[in-house]
């Protein structure tokens, strides 16, 4: 009988102790920031426009994912946050014209580390093509 209490406290304090550890996504106290910049070019390939874009949809994916978890709509000054993430790495892409590609659009992807609570990383600007 104590040889099964034992086991059973050695595998709750287990259970406890691996369960405690948050990965990336929400819950925590850090934002990631930014702006998107447009460039703006007609169907030749002359530039122009170049501002910042408004009412565009930036995307992140939490860790190593594929796949997006969570966007944002850019405000009138092109730029975008996402608030309550833990510490970890993660993605945060826009989509941008792209002549060459089969459909017509790539993302621009910029990688980010979040090393303390607490914090706010700011993100170079994502340039993308329209």
């Amino acid at each position: 009988m104590k040889n099964i209490t034992a086991y059973f406290l050695l595998l709750t304090g287990f259970f406890f102790l691996t369960s405690c550890k948050k990965g990336e996504g929400v819950g925590g106290s850090s934002t990631i920031t930014g702006k998107v910049y447009v460039k703006e070019y007609s169907s030749v390939g002359n530039l122009l426009a170049e501002y910042y874009g408004d009412q565009e949809r930036v995307y992140i994916i939490y860790g190593d994912g594929n796949t997006y978890d969570n966007d944002y709509r850019s405000s009138f000054d092109g730029s975008y946050k996402f608030e309550y993430l833990n510490k970890g790495t993660y993605k945060v892409f826009c989509y941008s014209r792209c002549d060459t590609c089969a459909s017509g659009k790539e993302a621009i992807i910029k990688q980010v580390e979040i090393t303390s609570n607490n914090s706010t990383v700011e993100l170079e600007d994502i340039v993308i093509k329209k």
